[in-house]
């Protein structure tokens, strides 16, 4: 059977996960499971997974886990996603580094579709998230 359409998500961007309090996140996740600490802010830090660009992104905002796929455009997922018969729950927004849209398909599943559109993070020494790096 061939491929008639092309597929819509590029790869995992990164599973979000909260924690009551970040420092202990870090402590489990990065000092007991060994992933590497690649950014983090405030209230969020993103951790490596080894030989993937995918993250596991720890926060303290007071919501559940969340799935995140990157796209070439999130507003061009939307349209497909509508197309193919699934929801979308919010439309299209900008976040820091591009384009986001989170997605329901026909059972339930929510997702989050971004893409990259902005650039990617930028950390200082200490890997504190500096700002946007404009691909």
């Amino acid at each position: 059977m061939s491929r008639v359409t092309p597929p819509l998500f590029k790869r995992i961007d990164c599973v979000r996960l909260p924690v009551s309090d970040l420092e202990s996140g870090l402590s489990f996740y990065r000092d007991n499971l060994g992933l590497e600490l690649i950014w983090r802010t405030e209230d969020s830090a993103g951790l490596r997974l080894p030989n993937d660009e995918s993250e596991i992104v720890l926060y303290t905002e007071d919501r559940g886990e969340e799935i995140d796929i990157t796209v070439e455009s999130a507003d061009e997922a939307a349209r497909s996603f509508e197309s193919a018969r699934g929801e979308v729950v919010v439309q299209p927004f900008d976040i820091g580094i591009g384009r986001c849209v989170v997605v329901k398909d026909p059972w339930g599943n929510e997702l989050v579709l971004l893409d990259n559109s902005k650039g990617r993070l930028v950390t200082d020494a200490g890997l504190n998230v500096v700002g946007v790096d404009k691909l």
